[in-house]
């Protein structure tokens, strides 16, 4: 598992111990540890704890009701548009929290104990940046990784560090990694994620 730590991305220094340590941080303190996440597990579609977010693509189903269902696209101001409930807030709450406020509005005076499904059909893009032969931006599929992400985006030229590599999800939090060149490559990618591949010193 390889952490991420929310703030701007910064090299690791190593210690008088040899542990490493962020240069943000310095010494390891509580304040520091605390500031300290892991990377998400795998995404798949039909996880309701997935984070959505502009560009996702929903796959909506009123069971009975062949007029309100249907795909819907979250737009750059966060929310899907409805028919008969109108806008509904989408960025940053998950496909089960959707669920639940289409069924609490169709059900407020509109369709007798609604049921409704909501799954992720596309995923928004990812970023790959940096040395690599095809920068740029790419749709995202499940479970994808550094290794799938680069290879994407053409593979690395000759002046990419195969070792070292910065990675920001779209809260902003990040921080450079200089992982094992094995256990890079296997590092899950989420949708919305930038990935710079850094340049090798010579």
């Amino acid at each position: 598992m390889v952490d991420i730590i929310s703030g701007p991305v910064l090299p690791f220094r190593r210690g008088k111990a040899g542990a490493r340590t962020s240069a943000a941080c310095g010494r390891r303190t509580r304040a520091c540890d605390a500031r300290v996440t892991t990377l998400q597990q795998p995404i798949t579609a039909t996880n309701g704890d997935y984070i959505l977010g502009a560009g996702d693509k929903l796959r909506i189903t009123v069971f009975g009701e062949a007029d309100l269902t249907g795909e819907y696209n979250i737009g750059g101001g966060g929310s899907i548009a409805f028919p008969l409930i109108g806008d509904i807030a989408a960025r940053g709450r998950t496909p089960t929290e959707i669920q639940d406020t289409i069924r609490t509005r169709l059900g407020a005076g509109y369709i007798k104990d609604p049921r409704v499904a909501v799954e992720v059909l596309e995923y928004r893009t990812f970023y790959i940046l940096g040395e690599v032969n095809k920068p740029g931006e790419y749709p995202y599929r499940t479970n994808l990784t550094l290794e799938q992400a680069v290879a994407t985006a053409g593979g690395y030229t000759y002046r990419a560090n195969r070792k070292r590599f910065a990675i920001t999800h779209p809260n902003g939090a990040g921080q450079e990694l200089r992982p094992t060149f094995k256990s890079s490559l296997g590092l899950q990618v989420q949708p919305g994620d930038t990935i710079r591949i850094l340049e090798r010193f010579f």
